[in-house]
């Protein structure tokens, strides 16, 4: 199991992590099988979106606003309930295919750490998952 750092700069953001996963699938080695990835905090998350276009990541963060607003009378005494309610809707983990030492994202995807209680030092897990052999 590797270790990737991802500072972040807000409160809230999704940053597009696809470069540093790359980097690191190549760094490693990693040829076939698939990544997964784990994120080790409860007020961040993971996901795959279009990495064409920032208005979709202010869309999604905006959106995120409006399901889990920040000020809603949550119960949370460190007031980062909001934070914990996105983390959780997004996952903690990701799985992407390798072929070939590649990343095999669609045309337009990318990979995204969201940051909901920044501005912080993340910490991703990676690991490569062998791939079966084939029949």
């Amino acid at each position: 199991m590797k270790t990737l750092h991802i500072r972040t700069g807000t409160r809230e953001e999704l940053i597009d992590i696809t470069e540093a996963l790359r980097k690191a699938v190549r760094e490693y080695g990693w040829q076939d099988g698939a990544l997964m990835l784990f994120c080790a905090h409860t007020t961040c998350g993971l996901t795959i979106n279009e990495g064409a276009d920032p208005d979709v990541q202010r869309d999604l963060v905006r959106f995120f606003g409006e399901i889990a607003p920040r000020v809603h009378g949550w119960k949370h005494a460190e007031g980062n309930s909001d934070a914990h309610i996105r983390s959780s809707l997004l996952g903690a983990s990701l799985l992407v295919p390798l072929d070939k030492g590649e990343l095999r994202l669609g045309t337009w995807q990318s990979v995204y750490l969201y940051e909901g209680d920044g501005p912080r030092l993340r910490t991703l897990w990676l690991q490569r998952l062998a791939a079966a052999p084939e029949d």
